[in-house]
Parts: structure tokens; C-alpha cells; sequence
């Protein structure tokens, strides 16, 4: 049984009580789950992330019959994959989900009929779990970029020493908060009271920045916020202003295919404002590709998220009820409704897992409501714009724990794994370097006039890390056993041959009477008849 529960899964909380408690789990999911469409370049979506997560939980709550007390929301692990489908529009990051909610239907077919023993054969923690330290490594560089950005300073190569203030300020917040041990709720939610103080510090420098006009101070855009009330013109917008429905991914795709075109654009990796174009042949492949090895690590992340709430509640997820199918459909299923309705995939939030653990509220009743508070809660449209206004230096600050969180998760997964052995090392040096260093394959499919590749499908350096990862296991897999076999079979020779030679004088005692005199030669003897050897050795050579 599961210890100091205050709630257990099935429990009934008062109604104002679970509305305290419903309300203490959107806090503590509330930061992370923002954070993904403004890392993606999209901050206007926060409404439809939220709507999503809420709709991708209660999806996942009913695959599971409600046996499984955690939230769902936006994956960082899929924004490097977002980023790639936001060059193909809505329709890019529509099918880009629903391929990665389809790998986790394909796996719990599989493992409806076969188990799950293939799945650690194929993704032991040695390869999945420098693969997902990989993913918050690799969004390291976006981190440092936001926390250096002012919203106002345009003219200093991006880098600005107030902005970095303020995301400091948000970073140890965050530490200071979650560190202490006197109040619970300031330890429960340690990024919202860091995004308050940082926002805060941010909105005083704008003013003074606002007040004298110095750009450089401008680190706040409160241009979504006056543009909730006011058209260009300055009228007010009427009834919009305060209730509004948020864009759903489906119908937004479905606009661009009528219009033959997307309204999404975006910087690409030369620091150019683009246009998003239509998705085509090779853009499916190209997001296919972005999002599907992403899912199978997401799929380990999904595992170890569920191990740790079982070890919580008492109750074991994965191999009992509801069990890994289910919590994997939901999973799914769940993460392509929250697309479908929202904007981003879904996963299961140690956040979520976390605030079971600290508030000792296991009741799915709590995890319902919260579902239900997000979804009200991204029509509320004053909320939303005001959101939408926090800086990316203060997000920065937050991004630099919750990415750490991601790596940090990864080694854990692997931290009992003995590296002094050759073929951990190489596995796990294989995918942290590839990863690391940006290897990516280009597949080329399109030849020019000229003679030269112009188009080509890309493969992320996370999947490609994950891939090479799989492969070089496999590879020192089989040497080992190439070694082993070979040494049984060198170690079978000698034995028979001691049993050949020991047999006979075992069998056979009268073998052991000493030879005959003239079989012995003396001393002298031997000394001639090695001379003689010699001499004769010395004339066949001449």
C-alpha cells in the first residue's frame, strides 16, 4: 500500500477542496505547458495549448478507466520536431502528431500480443537514457538565446544584459523556492512564483524604458495584452475582449488547404522571417521523420513517468491496472486529440507526478477537474493575452531548470549502468556525440539541372543519435556473445584432452611401470647425440 495518501485514487474529495486541489495541479503544470508554442515561435497559440492539454488529459483518463492520476502536456522533447513541421504550416504540425500518437498506438498493439519484454531488448536504459538527456541538451542553446532577449532591443546582436537579469532573477526564484523546506505551496509551484518575480523585475525595466525611451530597458511586450482590447484603430473589440475561442490546429489546416496557402511564419536557422509553406509530399516525409524517433523516446519517458507514480500510490501502473497498453493509448490517442483541438503533442508531466507526490492527493477525480480549468480557462481571452506578454528572457529562466529537468531525467535512467564496461561506453558515447555535435543524415530524393542535390529529407540529430545508439548495442551485443561462444568452445578442448590423457592411467595402472633401461639415456649420451643433431642441421643448411 501506498504511504501518507491523503487521497487515493478512487476517493472522493470535498467539492471546494477539489477545487483548491484541481487548482494547485494547474499551477504546478501551468508554466511548462506555455512554455512549448512560445519556444516553438507561436506564442498566440498558448490558448490552444492549454484547450489541448486539457482535452488530451480527459482522453487519457478515460483509455485508462480512470485509474492513472496524472496530466498531460506539452512535450519539450517534441520542439525541435515542431519546429521542423511550423515550416509546413498547421497542416505540418497536425500530421507531425498525429504520426507520434500513432507510434504509441502501433506499440501497445504490439504489446497486446507480445509483451513487453522486446521493448528493453530494443531500448534498454543505456540507449534511452542518454537520448533523453539528449533532448534537454540540445535545447540548451534556445534557453541561453531567450533569457539574453529583450522585447524592445532589436539593435545589439540579441544579446541584452538587462534581459539576462531578469531571467536570473526567474532562474533562482525557481532554485530558492523549490530548495526551501518551510512552505509547501511555494515548493509546489516554484516556476510560477519564478515567472511573478521575474515578470515583475522585467515590467519595472520597461517602464523606466517606456518613461525615457531606451530601448535597451524595453523588456516586456505588453503589445498582446492592449491589442486584447483595442483594435488598430483604438476602438474597443467588443465582447472578444474578454471571451474568445482558440484556434484549433484541424480547422486552421483545413483553411490553408482551401487557400492553397499557410499564414504561419517563422524564423529559419539563418535568422529570416519566412513564410510557412503548404505541406507536400516531402514535408510529410520530412515531419515523419522529425517526430516518430522522437515519440520512441518519449515512449521511455512515458515508461519511467509511470514506474515513478506507481512507486508512489502503491499501486504498479504498468504491469497491473490499468497496465502499459492503456496508459500508452491514452497516451495517443490523447496527444493527437490535444493537437487536433490545440496545437502541440502531449506527454505525461512529472510536474503532474511530482505534485501527487508532495500534496499526497492520488484522487483522478483532482486530475479531471484540472483537465476541465484548463479548457474554461483558454476561452477566458484577458487570461490568455496576458500570458502571452511574458518575456522570452523570463521563459529563458524557467526553460534552464525544466530543460535541465529533461536531461537530468535522462541520466538517471542509465545511472546504474556500469560505463567501465566497452559496450556501454560506446553506446552511450555514440548517441551523446552525434547528438551533441548536430550529426543529422540528408537523404537526397530531388537532383538539379546542375547536377547537384536540391532537395533532400533530413534527419533530426536526435534521431539519429537514437538510431546509431540502437545500432552500435546491437553491434557490441553480438561481438559479446561472438566472445563468449568462442571462449566456451576454447575452454571445452582442454578438458577433453586432461580427460583423454587421465583416463588411460586411470583404467590402466600397469602403465605407470617405469621404462625400460636402454629407452633411458644418460647424461654423456644425450650430450653426443644432441652434437650430432647439430652437425647434421648445420650441413642441410649449407
Amino acid at each position: 500500500m501506498a504511504v501518507n495518501l491523503v487521497y487515493d485514487i478512487n476517493d472522493k474529495p470535498p467539492f471546494g477542496k477539489l477545487l483548491v486541489l484541481a487548482l494547485q495541479q494547474l499551477l504546478a503544470i501551468m508554466a511548462a505547458t506555455i512554455a512549448v508554442p512560445v519556444a516553438i515561435g507561436l506564442p498566440t497559440q498558448v490558448p490552444s495549448a492549454i484547450l489541448g492539454a486539457g482535452v488530451g488529459t480527459i482522453v487519457y483518463l478515460l483509455f485508462t478507466r480512470f485509474k492513472s492520476p496524472v496530466f498531460l502536456g506539452s512535450s519539450f522533447a517534441f520542439i525541435s520536431s515542431l519546429i521542423t513541421a511550423t515550416a509546413f504550416g498547421y497542416l505540418g504540425i497536425l500530421v507531425g502528431s498525429i504520426f507520434a500518437g500513432l507510434v504509441y498506438v502501433v506499440i501497445a498493439i504490439v504489446i497486446h500480443f507480445a509483451g513487453t519484454k522486446w521493448v528493453s531488448k530494443l531500448m534498454p536504459p543505456v540507449v534511452i537514457g542518454p537520448t533523453v538527456a539528449l533532448i534537454g541538451l540540445s535545447l540548451a542553446g534556445s534557453a541561453v538565446t531567450n533569457i539574453t532577449t529583450a522585447a524592445g532591443d532589436t539593435v545589439n546582436g540579441g544579446y541584452n544584459l538587462v534581459a539576462l537579469l531578469c531571467g536570473l532573477i526567474t532562474f533562482f526564484t525557481v532554485v530558492v523556492c523549490s530548495g526551501q523546506k518551510r512552505f509547501k505551496t511555494m515548493k509546489l509551484i516554484p516556476f510560477i512564483i519564478g515567472i511573478g518575480m521575474g515578470y515583475v523585475v522585467a515590467a519595472i525595466f520597461t517602464a523606466f524604458g517606456l518613461a525615457f525611451d531606451v530601448d535597451y530597458l524595453k523588456i516586456v511586450d505588453f503589445g498582446p495584452l492592449v491589442n486584447n482590447f483595442v483594435d488598430e484603430a483604438g476602438n474597443f473589440v467588443g465582447v472578444t475582449a474578454f471571451l474568445n475561442y482558440p484556434d484549433f490546429a484541424l480547422i486552421e489546416g483545413i483553411k490553408e488547404i482551401i487557400n492553397g496557402a499557410s499564414n504561419i511564419t517563422y524564423e529559419n536557422a539563418a535568422g529570416e522571417t519566412v513564410q510557412a509553406v503548404l505541406l507536400n509530399g516531402q514535408g510529410v516525409a520530412e515531419v515523419a521523420l522529425a517526430f516518430i524517433p522522437v515519440a520512441l523516446v518519449v515512449f521511455a519517458e512515458h515508461i519511467a513517468d509511470h514506474k515513478n507514480l506507481s512507486s508512489i500510490i502503491g499501486r504498479d501502473l504498468v504491469e497491473g491496472e490499468p497496465g502499459l497498453k492503456r496508459t500508452l493509448l491514452g497516451d495517443g490517442v490523447g496527444s493527437i486529440a490535444g493537437t487536433v483541438l490545440g496545437i502541440c503533442p502531449n506527454t505525461t508531466y512529472g510536474e503532474s507526478v511530482g505534485c501527487v507526490a508532495i500534496t499526497g492527493n492520488a484522487s483522478v477525480r483532482t486530475i479531471f477537474v484540472t483537465a476541465i480549468m484548463c479548457i474554461v480557462l483558454s476561452f477566458l481571452s484577458p487570461i490568455m493575452a496576458l500570458l502571452q506578454t511574458i518575456p522570452a528572457a523570463v521563459m529563458g529562466g524557467v526553460c534552464f531548470t525544466l530543460y535541465g529537468f529533461i536531461a537530468v531525467s535522462g541520466l538517471k535512467m542509465f545511472k546504474d549502468i556500469d560505463l567501465g564496461e566497452n559496450k556501454n561506453l560506446f553506446v552511450v558515447s555514440a548517441i551523446l556525440i552525434a547528438g551533441i555535435g548536430g550529426l543529422a543524415i540528408r537523404i537526397p530524393y530531388h537532383i538539379a539541372d546542375n547536377g547537384l542535390v536540391d532537395k533532400a529529407i533530413t534527419v533530426t540529430s536526435i534521431a539519429t543519435a537514437l538510431i546509431l545508439g540502437i545500432i552500435t548495442y546491437a553491434v557490441m551485443n553480438r561481438i559479446e556473445k561472438s566472445k563468449l561462444g568462442q571462449g566456451e568452445e576454447e575452454a571445452s578442448v582442454p578438458s577433453a584432452a586432461v580427460e583423454a590423457s587421465v583416463e588411460p592411467k586411470l583404467n590402466h595402472p600397469e602403465d605407470d611401470v617405469p621404462a625400460e633401461e636402454d629407452d633411458i639415456l644418460t647424461g654423456e649420451d644425450a650430450a653426443e647425440e644432441n652434437a650430432a643433431l647439430n652437425t647434421e642441421n648445420t650441413e642441410e643448411e649449407k
